[in-house]
Parts: C-alpha cells; sequence; structure tokens
C-alpha cells in the first residue's frame, strides 16, 4: 500500500473526502517527524512505536575500489511492531 492507495481507503472507510484524508494523512506524518526529530518517542498502543537511535561512526569500504570511506554518526529510525500488531500478521 502507498500513500495513495491509505488516502483513498481513509477517505472511503470515513466518508471524507480525499483532499481531507490527504491533509490528515500528511498531518500525521508531520507530527511523526517533528517529534522523532525533538527525540522523542512516537507510541500507537497496539501498533507499534516510532523511536530514533544513535549510529555510531565507522569506516566501510566501496565495493568498486575497495577503498575506505569514513560514514558519519547519525540518527536512525527504529520502528518496533506492537502486540496486535504481531498477532495480526502472524
Amino acid at each position: 500500500m502507498n500513500k495513495q492507495e491509505l488516502i483513498t481507503k481513509i477517505a472511503k472507510d470515513t466518508g471524507a473526502t480525499k483532499s481531507l484524508a490527504a491533509q490528515s494523512v500528511d498531518s500525521l506524518i508531520q507530527g511523526i517527524t517533528k517529534a522523532l526529530k525533538k527525540g522523542d518517542s512516537v507510541t500507537f498502543v497496539g501498533f507499534g512505536t516510532f523511536k530514533t537511535s544513535q549510529r555510531k561512526a565507522r569506516t566501510a569500504r566501496n565495493p568498486q575500489t575497495g577503498a575506505a570511506i569514513k560514514i558519519p554518526k547519525r540518527k536512525a529510525v527504529r520502528f518496533v511492531a506492537g502486540k496486535a500488531l504481531k498477532s495480526a500478521v502472524n
């Protein structure tokens, strides 16, 4: 499912217009992004948790040339599925 398919499903399920559903999806994504930028985690009970983790700086190799490349430390986004989501999928 992509973003447009999600918007169509939300509009159909709620009876809202696709425009309103698109605004809702965009607002949700912006809210999650803003919270993760601040370092907060976002939890949807039963669905899962979005959180950030720190990745250390490391040295990697270019597979074509074999040259060493320095990769700086950075934040990575992690998602941990909730119990209800795990059981629904399995």
